[in-house]
């Protein structure tokens, strides 16, 4: 990626991965969109690309992050969804144009019209979240174990038990934690 940004944490699912550009929420937050052409960067990675992105249309992809966050949270939780956050997600789902498309392979993919604007984009990642808190998709909503993480994830593992919601970040970080621990606690046990 570009020099100078963190990394972006790529996922399967579209409406999480999304709200993983803001990561480490309860602990030194690292913001992986800081710029508007960042957003654009994201966008290319999903198969969204589009030509521009103003400060305004990265205002409004925040929005829609944080909103996707506050109702993927409130569902993991069986919580009732916060109705601010519903309104954000069902208005950015009506603004956009984009047309799902069958690939050869019998996979559905999105496709922007020619002249796409950030708000097409946006329209889809809303699509994709209204599918997984409505529970549309074969899988569960579920909380990152990390307490400085506590990120949504979408759990599509057979025994939908997932602890992380990346096992190459907040799984790795937790396992070297507990295996400093112990060995603190047994300083001859470890070689």
């Amino acid at each position: 990626m570009r020099a100078g940004f963190p990394d972006f944490r790529l996922g399967a699912v579209l409406a999480t991965s999304f709200t993983g550009t803001l990561s480490e929420r309860h602990g030194d937050a690292v913001e992986r969109i800081p710029t508007p052409h960042r957003l654009v960067d994201w966008l290319a990675v999903y198969g969204l690309a589009v030509d521009s992105c103003t400060t305004a249309q990265l205002e409004l992809a925040r929005e829609l992050r944080e909103s996707i966050h506050a109702a993927a949270t409130a569902a993991a939780l069986q919580d009732t969804l916060p109705a601010s956050a519903v309104h954000v997600i069902n208005d950015r789902s009506a603004q956009g144009r984009a047309t799902a498309i069958l690939t050869p392979e019998g996979k559905r993919r999105w496709q922007l019209g020619p002249a796409s604007r950030v708000e097409d984009a946006l329209s889809v990642i809303a699509a994709d979240a209204i599918s997984i808190i409505a529970g549309e998709r074969d899988g569960k909503l579920a909380l990152c174990a990390s307490p400085t993480c506590q990120a949504a994830f979408f759990d599509t593992s057979r025994s939908r038990t997932r602890k992380w919601c990346d096992m190459n970040t907040c799984g790795n970080r937790q396992k070297k934690a507990r295996f400093h621990a112990n060995r603190r606690k047994n300083p001859g046990s470890a070689d």
